[in-house]
């Protein structure tokens, strides 16, 4: 980089909108992603037990497409920012962009059109851009901090359910705890009188409670590539969130519950995330 490119980048990353430019080249750095992962989608070999490695194989070739591009786009405008991605790893030094390039691989594996790419931008120490996009939907969700959220454009709000038994809450499943944790609490929610939901995608789950299509998303561990741009998302969407970031959450992950305010004392008590 030229003594002038860095100048230049050094002052658009210290402006007063430095955010909303980022904002701006990360909306369109995850269509353009999101167009690659949909036609690896539909190019994808045929499913069967014989063939099933391969298949594995073809979605992490895919994984690590889709991140490169990413990778590649956001680097080129903001080379002084870090990058981390679920595949291809990198640094949480500083301001960070941290992607998940395909949430909901079993679903992509499968044939089942029910994926996301994640983006989030981690400004000193907060989250100040969160994007999740839906390739086959066509749907992008996005939220900057302080700003709102939106749905294609669209400002989105929380449902605003207060009754667990008309609510429905997604609760992902997570390897890193305990069986008998996640059992007691889809048990509790259930006998609670609410729908419980497994979409196989944690982070569109996530854009889902934003929209109100859901009221609720729990998960007793959760990594922050796919947690944080979700998170953002229900925030600037009125919901509540519990604080990820917590006890090092960027690094290590941390519990996950994000759902309508008038739900947050049902649904901590009911899952006991406060409790893993």
């Amino acid at each position: 980089m030229t003594l002038r490119a860095e100048i230049l980048e050094d002052a658009a990353s210290r402006a007063p909108d430095a955010v909303g430019l980022r904002f701006s080249v990360a909306c369109a750095v995850v269509r353009e992603a999101g167009a690659l992962a949909k036609r690896k989608f539909n190019g994808r070999p045929g499913l069967s037990m014989l063939n099933f490695k391969g298949h594995q194989d073809y979605l992490s070739a895919t994984d690590a497409e889709v991140e490169q591009l990413i990778r590649a786009r956001l680097l080129e405008h903001f080379p002084s920012d870090s990058f981390f991605g679920e595949e291809g790893g990198g640094s949480f030094n500083d301001n960070v962009w941290v992607v998940d390039p395909v949430d909901g691989t079993a679903n992509f594996v499968r044939g089942i059109a029910q994926f996301c790419i994640s983006i989030a931008y981690v400004q000193d120490g907060e989250v100040a851009i969160g994007l999740i996009y839906d390739p086959m939907s066509d749907e992008l969700f996005a939220a900057r901090r302080d700003g709102g959220a939106t749905l294609n454009g669209e400002p989105i709000r929380v449902s605003g359910m207060n009754d667990l038994r008309s609510a429905s809450v997604e609760f992902g499943w997570s390897t890193r705890r305990p069986l008998s944790h996640y059992i007691k609490g889809v048990d509790n929610l259930m006998v609670a009188g609410a729908v419980v939901r497994r979409g196989g995608s944690g982070a569109l789950a996530l854009a889902y409670v934003a929209c109100g299509r859901t009221d609720g998303y729990c998960e007793l561990h959760m990594n922050s590539w796919d947690a944080l741009a979700g998170l953002l998302l229900i925030r600037e969407a009125g919901g509540w969130t519990n604080d990820f970031l917590a006890n090092d959450g960027l690094r290590e992950g941390n519990f996950i519950l994000g759902c309508t305010p008038e739900l947050q004392d049902d649904l901590v008590r009911l899952t006991s995330v406060h409790e893993v």
